[in-house]
């Protein structure tokens, strides 16, 4: 490797705190990654990094190292774009939910053949990731977000619904206003952030309201849940788009319509402390282009 490659491997190495991960998201062999660090260390004459049997971290020398090579290395990308007017690289997206597939994947054909030389490696969850522990360029979350450190850009709104299957409400009833809600249950998404079920939400005389109901099926994402609910396990909230096609067909039914819930804020987010690639600035730009007329419908 020369010495730029040696130094976008040594960042790679920090961020993901392995040497395994980060030789796989540059597709190299892991002796390759050792040897570039090697390299560089030699060269510099400090240990850049420890290791540990669980992790590598930098040292005081290396920390201070990679504060300087990430800008040097935004700006070598740079560069080479303004000179050769194409991007390059991998880029690595998570996205909440069913946006990927109703939304992201119909636009995304036109985006890659404007860009030959980019692939996308995209992620579909709901949990909370470590953007740059796990080598993450930026991700598409729904609902308030902590503050963390990462920036924000608010794309839309999306509308979320309360249904139930027509068995599940043969069964209990159909609720009507928020005290029919006592005797029901509700499948529980479990919080990949706090670990705990979430409770519905009904919007009520413009307060939000949240309600904890009875749950014997707790589930961590949102496709289980979605089956769930056809399978009458209970009630449900999840993005009206997700289940647009099942409440035409009558395999869902919406209930409690007058008292929807709140609807969810869509973001992009990336990270702060990063100065962007501008593979990565191109696809966030592309990101909010798509989505927010996409959500504004």
């Amino acid at each position: 490797m020369d010495r730029f490659d040696a130094m976008a491997m040594f960042v790679r190495v920090v961020e993901r705190r392995s040497f395994s991960a980060a030789a796989a998201d540059r597709s190299v062999s892991r002796s390759a990654a050792t040897a570039a660090v090697k390299q560089l260390e030699a060269g510099l004459g400090v240990p850049l990094l420890r290791r540990t049997t669980r992790q590598v971290v930098p040292t005081q020398e290396g920390l201070r190292f990679y504060e300087r090579c990430v800008p040097i290395l935004a700006e070598i990308e740079a560069a080479e774009h303004a000179a050769t007017g194409r991007l390059a690289g991998t880029l690595r997206v998570d996205v909440a939910g069913s946006l990927a597939r109703t939304i992201l994947l119909p636009a995304l054909p036109r985006f890659l053949a404007d860009n030959p030389g980019l692939a996308v490696q995209l992620g579909e969850g709901e949990r909370f990731v470590d953007m740059v522990r796990e080598g993450i360029d930026c991700v598409v979350r729904a609902g308030e977000l902590a503050d963390s450190g990462l920036i924000a850009r608010k794309v839309g709104e999306i509308a979320e619904v309360t249904c139930a299957s027509p068995a599940y409400l043969a069964r209990h009833g159909t609720p009507r206003i928020l005290d029919d809600l006592c005797g029901h249950e509700m499948i529980a998404f479990v919080s990949s952030r706090t670990g705990l079920a979430m409770p519905l939400e009904f919007a009520d005389k413009g307060r939000t309201v949240k309600v904890a109901l009875a749950a014997r099926l707790l589930v961590s994402g949102a496709d289980t849940a979605a089956v769930a609910a056809l399978r009458g396990f209970g009630l449900v909230q999840a993005p009206r788009l997700r289940f647009a096609e099942d409440l035409r067909s009558g395999a869902l039914v919406e209930v409690l319509p007058s008292f929807a819930p709140p609807p969810t804020p869509i973001s992009v987010v990336y990270p702060a402390t990063r100065q962007l690639p501008p593979r990565v600035r191109a696809f966030i730009d592309w990101l909010v282009a798509t989505l927010v007329p996409a959500l504004a419908s």
